[in-house]
């Protein structure tokens, strides 16, 4: 169990309690704090409920109504807009200067959108995308990549200390969502490069868990190696970050590298490849499904 050290109870909502979203709010409500949470499919929120006490909302609204800080973590950016605003979205139940802190993987243009209108009601809004994938959230140490202001940021710290091992400010809104895009861009090229060289390795005879362990004490180590080199010589994929998940966040950072000039010639290979695997039915698998390709 968590050591969630001394807090003092805040009023929290959690809008989105999807593979993410579940254990984050139950991180929160194992730290002490009063938190209520809204989920599209009620009965998972009646569930959580259920876990760990607080209760449920029946609208967006409802949940943000008197909370402090509302946390969203939802699809992406129509998913966004459509529980934040609106007659039930909760900018309409928040109070005055209460914080929203998006951890959905979005766009950089929706996080200054609702940056801007957020401060038209006299409210706050954090861009805060997250890294560290599902297993991240269920033992509390994810990353989290914040853009907005500084003040806001401030007050929400605390508060998501108690599902990450890090947050930090990365600069004005959108940066959080922008510092999210790189952190994808790094990843695909180096799932890509391990799939080519564990296919390779087996092609070639070698003892691969022995290679995997060997390599993994020199300049190749990464954590793809550490956590998905094993299951992929063993193709196992039911599990982690989905293709479908990552062809989201490769098409954002795509569109941003468009709008910014950027050239981004691996990562967009690589998001064809997993266009391949969408087609050969891998949706819903692990990011490290790209070595099916290969044999």
């Amino acid at each position: 169990m968590r050591d969630y050290g001394t807090v003092l109870p805040r009023k929290l909502a959690f809008i989105g309690l999807g593979v993410m979203g579940y254990p984050m709010a139950g991180h929160l409500a194992r730290a002490g704090h009063r938190v209520t949470v809204y989920n599209r499919t009620a009965a998972r929120a009646e569930a959580w409920v259920r876990e760990y006490g607080g209760k449920s909302a029946a609208t967006p609204r409802e949940a943000a109504a008197g909370a402090e800080v509302v946390f969203s973590c939802v699809g992406n950016d129509d998913d966004l807009r459509s529980v934040v605003l609106g007659d039930d979205g909760a900018f309409a139940g928040m109070k005055a200067e209460a914080v929203l802190v998006d951890h959905t993987t979005a766009s950089a243009a929706v996080a200054r959108e609702l940056h801007a209108l957020a401060r038209a009601r006299g409210l706050h809004f954090v861009d805060a995308p997250v890294s560290g994938g599902q297993a991240g959230a269920v033992n509390g140490a994810l990353t989290v990549m914040c853009g907005g202001d500084v003040e806001p940021f401030e007050a929400m710290k605390a508060m998501a200390m108690n599902f990450a091992r890090a947050v930090t400010r990365i600069g004005e809104s959108g940066a959080g969502q922008l510092a999210k895009m790189v952190n994808q861009l790094c990843i695909a090229g180096l799932v890509q490069g391990l799939a080519e060289g564990l296919a390779f390795g087996q092609r070639a005879g070698l003892d691969m868990p022995l290679v995997l362990e060997v390599i993994g004490k020199g300049a190749a180590q990464s954590w793809q190696m550490d956590n998905r080199g094993k299951t992929m010589l063993e193709g196992q994929f039911d599990f982690g970050f989905a293709v479908d998940w990552m062809r989201k966040d490769l098409g954002l950072a795509l569109d941003e590298a468009r709008r910014n000039g950027s050239q981004l010639p691996v990562a967009a290979l690589v998001d064809q490849f997993y266009a391949e695997l969408q087609q050969m039915g891998a949706r819903r698998e692990d990011t490290s499904s790209l070595i099916r390709r290969l044999k």
